[in-house]
């Protein structure tokens, strides 16, 4: 076999691998979509499907999430994300700190149109990547992407500050509360400890036990 036809025989299992990954990915969405009481189109699945391969493809050279199945990326980590939609309006203005890879708002923005999103990742390479997403997924009227730390950023006029992967999350959580907006909700995502730590600061918050898990939460908080 010639040089030529080794490299187009890689290509072809590299991307028949690709579409097989792709099929179980989707295949876990269409299965436990309802445990996580969230309802997908073709179009969102379709949508959902893209950012997978995106994001897989840009994982290999610029950490974004860890390695994990098909089945369980489609379910802790976008139909989680999901589970924001229920404490969402319909046309609601959201700030995601700490984006990395997209998560949760990505997912959300592909699921909901009426949504609107500003991203703010320190790490210039998760940001080019986060700007390819929105561009290829079709969503970047409705989002925008700072590439800057959270506390260098003006507070946006939002009324949700959602947060799923802040580096050193629960040291830096003062200086979040001290920057989201008056009367916004906080969305975290985090252990159960973090509720002892909301506490620490003077708040409350309700705990929402993620589907499928026994020790991952989603803590709403109300700023006053």
């Amino acid at each position: 076999m010639s040089l030529a036809s080794h490299a187009e025989a890689q290509t072809d299992k590299a991307e028949m691998n690709t579409t097989a990954q792709t099929n179980k990915f989707r295949e876990a969405l269409k299965a436990e979509a309802s445990a996580y009481e969230v309802a997908l189109t073709a179009e969102a699945i379709d949508g959902l499907s893209h950012y997978y391969d995106l994001l897989s493809l840009w994982n290999s050279r610029v950490h974004l999430v860890a390695p994990c199945s098909p089945a369980e990326f489609a379910t802790r980590h976008v139909l989680e994300s999901l589970v924001l939609l229920k404490h969402l309006p319909l046309d609601a203005n959201i700030a995601e700190v700490g984006a990395g890879g997209g998560l949760p708002i990505v997912p959300c923005l592909l699921v909901r149109s009426g949504l609107r999103a500003i991203l703010i990742e320190s790490s210039q390479k998760k940001a080019v990547f986060l700007r390819e997403a929105l561009t290829r997924t079709g969503i970047s009227s409705r989002a925008s992407v700072i590439n800057e730390r959270f506390e260098n950023v003006a507070p946006p006029s939002v009324e949700f500050v959602t947060c799923r992967a802040l580096e050193r999350f629960e040291e830096m959580l003062p200086n979040l509360f001290a920057w989201a907006p008056p009367k916004t909700t906080l969305l975290l995502f985090g252990a159960k400890r973090l509720e002892t730590r909301i506490e620490s600061l003077g708040f409350t918050s309700t705990a929402e036990l993620m589907p499928r898990s026994k020790g991952r939460f989603l803590f709403i908080v109300k700023k006053p």
